[in-house]
């Protein structure tokens, strides 16, 4: 997720990057965005610095996902392949890019990176990173605000 929003922001211009003061991301507490993923957060802390620009995670509660807009958006990919064969990527990547969803053809790319499986911080690395994250007094796990340094 963190390499997708590294290429989202190389795609701003210049000044539109100065411009956002915070950067919002609404996410589904699944378990590769947790807001205790050790990985997640500190890749995303570290894209924070980088960048110079806060990231607020906020996440949907549990069985909450008809409030989610990916999750309307999926329906509407289901809806626009309706039962094709995706027996290859290419047919895959050509049915998404054609939908349409309130109007916007999505962007879409094939990511070829493979990822490393169970990696995490230690403990006390994660006292580092968790000391970085500032979560909302009454809601912890669902609101957690990232200022970079």
């Amino acid at each position: 997720m963190v390499d997708n929003l590294q290429d989202w922001w190389n795609t701003l211009a210049p000044t539109e990057q100065q411009t956002l003061q915070l950067i919002q991301i609404k996410l589904d507490n699944g378990p590769e965005n947790s807001g205790v993923r050790t990985q997640f957060l500190n890749r995303l802390v570290a894209f924070s610095d980088h960048i110079g620009t806060a990231i607020q995670l906020l996440y949907y509660p549990p069985y909450h996902s008809k409030y989610n807009p990916i999750e309307r958006c999926w329906g509407i990919l289901e809806q626009h392949w309706n039962g094709t064969l995706l027996t290859d990527v290419d047919t895959l990547l050509g049915w998404a890019s054609t939908m349409t969803w309130k109007g916007n053809h999505p962007v879409v790319t094939l990511t070829q990176k493979i990822y490393k499986t169970g990696i995490s911080l230690t403990k006390q690395a994660m006292k580092g990173i968790e000391k970085r994250l500032e979560r909302h007094p009454q809601l912890p796990k669902w609101d957690i605000l990232i200022h970079p340094i």
